[in-house]
């Protein structure tokens, strides 16, 4: 008669080969499942995909193209893909982590430029109004300066310099809102430090007539004329026809103004 001890042993004996017998029996349904297609197959079905604008199929089978072909040139290719169907399906941060992959393992591909520059509109799309926060504006601008200075002669490199300026406009349009906010509130000191930034850092966008203007105005409501004056003059001397100069010379009422506009040391750029 078995002993206690020995029919424990057993019985443990039997459950270890009966989870194994199960876990084989899965791994053979699991292989018998799985089919490696040709590359060419694959890719053409994750193109179908894209075509039909079954955005988010098609990045699923250009990883798959990946997955079962990792070291073909359709792999690489299939990459920079997925994260474009990603962005079509308005996943942005699947597609700049799928982007940054991509750079990281293929740094001198030759479609490197691209993905530079499809990064920079996954952020660029995402840019919200001057009132919100400004964060992607800033990831926005970074990447388009990237893809700027490493490729100056990419095909992107035109666009990217466009929306560069549209993006230097739009965080010189958060500076004006917060300057604004501050002057109606009389916190004149913190409203000349918004309005600088524009005239300093964001002086071709549009915002800096409006600026200088603004600064004209500080000064004056603080007692600082002659600071006033000197913004007026840089206003009149490089926005002459501007209705914002007419307001500032308006509001100081000092035909000097005219003359000190005239000196070219109150040229802006």
């Amino acid at each position: 008669m078995a002993s206690p001890v020995f029919r424990v042993f057993r019985s443990l004996i039997s459950a270890v080969a009966a989870v194994l017998l199960l876990a084989a029996c899965a791994s053979d349904a699991v292989e018998d499942d799985y089919v490696e297609e040709p590359v060419e197959k694959l890719y053409n079905e994750a193109v179908d995909a894209l075509e039909k604008e079954d955005y988010k199929e098609a990045a699923t089978r250009f990883d798959e193209v990946e997955r079962q072909h990792p070291y073909s040139s359709w792999a690489i290719k299939g990459q920079v893909m997925a994260a474009y169907s990603l962005y079509m399906a308005n996943q942005y941060d699947e597609a700049v982590l799928g982007l940054d992959r991509f750079l990281q393992l293929h740094p001198s591909n030759k479609d490197a430029d691209y993905a530079y520059y499809l990064k920079a509109l996954c952020y660029y799309e995402q840019i919200s109004d001057v009132g919100r926060d400004q964060m992607m504006t800033q990831l926005a601008l970074k990447t388009l300066n990237e893809l700027i200075t490493r490729y100056p002669d990419s095909q992107y490199a035109r666009d990217a310099k466009l929306k560069l300026e549209l993006t230097y406009d739009h965080l010189a349009g958060k500076e004006m809102d917060i300057g604004r906010y501050y002057q109606t509130r009389k916190q004149y000191s913190a409203a000349i430090a918004r309005f600088a930034s524009v005239v300093e850092k964001y002086q071709t966008t549009t915002h800096t007539p409006e600026a200088l203007l603004r600064l004209v105005e500080c000064y004056q409501a603080l007692g600082l004329k002659e600071e006033a004056r000197r913004y007026a003059a840089v206003l009149g001397h490089n926005f002459p026809s501007s209705s914002w100069y007419l307001d500032a010379y308006a509001l100081l009422e000092d035909p000097t103004i005219r003359q000190e506009a005239e000196k070219p040391w109150y040229k802006l750029w």
